[in-house]
Formats: structure tokens, sequence, C-alpha cells
């Protein structure tokens, strides 16, 4: 496994770039620990690699930016467990870790929408974070979910919109678009949610609920 780990991460050094990580650090990603590879040249290495949970793991462990991201794609949903959600989520400190991680490989496991619940009290900014970056993954990817599950997500969303920490209500934000996006009942639902955040004295919910009324007001 050890060989393996070092092949993958020089792969990645040779594609990665200083223009790459001077990109990231332009979207407020964190470059110390990056190589600056694009996202499409980590998902060129992990189609070569294929699917394994044990090398997923060691990647992870290295700690380096992109072999992190490289872990969600060469992951298999079926072996991810609880634990190693917690602890993964634990670890993100960036947007596009914590999100890459959510909409490609937690929201694929049995696990996810239990995450949804739990992390959305999280006091950690990227952990909550992760919460509704999930739901807003699920309303894509969980195509035999019932509408109960997402009104339930609108519970959350409308606990969660008075945190005005920037990555939180980003992803409150974007998870009520999506909430609404998935079927013309839940629009309803979510329209509803979204005006009465708007109402609020809370600035951040109310930019929330603004937000998600303009883009959910337009015509299906």
């Amino acid at each position: 496994m050890g060989a393996a780990v070092a092949e993958a991460i020089d792969a990645l050094k040779r594609l990665g770039s200083k223009a790459g990580r001077d990109g990231m650090a332009r979207y407020g990603l964190p470059s110390d620990k990056a190589f600056g590879v694009s996202v499409k040249d980590v998902q060129s290495v992990a189609k070569k690699l294929g699917k394994d949970h044990g090398l997923a793991a060691a990647l992870w462990r290295s700690g380096w930016h992109e072999a992190r991201m490289l872990a969600c794609y060469v992951d298999e949903p079926e072996r991810v467990t609880p634990a190693q959600m917690d602890a993964w989520a634990k670890d993100f400190d960036n947007w596009g870790i914590c999100d890459t991680v959510c909409f490609v490989l937690f929201d694929k496991t049995p696990h996810a929408w239990k995450k949804v619940e739990t992390w959305s009290k999280r006091k950690e900014e990227f952990v909550r974070r992760a919460a509704f970056a999930l739901l807003w993954g699920l309303t894509v990817h969980d195509k035999e979910a019932e509408d109960a599950r997402f009104t339930r997500g609108l519970s959350l969303i409308e606990a969660a919109a008075t945190d005005d920490r920037h990555y939180v209500k980003k992803a409150v934000n974007m998870a009520l678009r999506a909430t609404g996006k998935r079927n013309p009942e839940l629009r309803v639902a979510a329209l509803a949610t979204a005006r009465k955040l708007a109402l609020l004295t809370s600035e951040s919910a109310r930019w929330v609920g603004r937000d998600a009324l303009r883009e959910l007001s337009k015509r299906p």
C-alpha cells in the first residue's frame, strides 16, 4: 500500500503547478499543503487507479489537498463507516475539500441522512457546512428519497440560517435553493421557508432567505 500511495502522490506532484496553487489561493483554498492540480486531472488519476478503500484511507492520511481529493474518487461508498465520516469531517479545513467529499463520496453512503442531522448541530464551521453540503448533494443524487426527508432538511436549514459564519451560511443557502429545485412540491415548501427567513431579525437568515427567494421565485 505504501508504494501505491507514493506513486499516486508522485503523479499528483507532476500534474501540479504554481499557477494552480495561485488559483487555489484566489478562491480561498489553502495552498501550503497542495500541489496545484486541477480537479479534472485529479479525476484522471482516480480513473487509472480504480476503486480502493484502503488506498483512499492512506491518501487521506497523507494530508495533501489533492491526495484527499483523490481519496474521494477512489473510495468505495459502501465500505465507508460513520466513524470514517466523522474523522474526515473533523479534518475539513476548507470549503473545497468539504464539498468534494460530500458531493462525490459521502452522499452515496448509507449513513448520509443521519450525518445531515447530527452535523447540522455541530459547532465546527466546516463540519456544520458539511451537513448542508451533504443535504445539497442528496437533492441531486438520492433519487429514491421521499419528500419528508427534505422537509426535515428544511427545518434544519431554518435552525442553522442564523449562523453568520461565511462558509456555513453559504452552504445553508445552497441547500435551501437545491431543495426547492428537486420537485414542484418541495419548491413550494422551500419558498415558504425562504419567506420566513427573510423576515427574521438575523442578518444571516435574511440573506439566506432573500437570496433563495430571488432564485426560487423565478418561473420554473
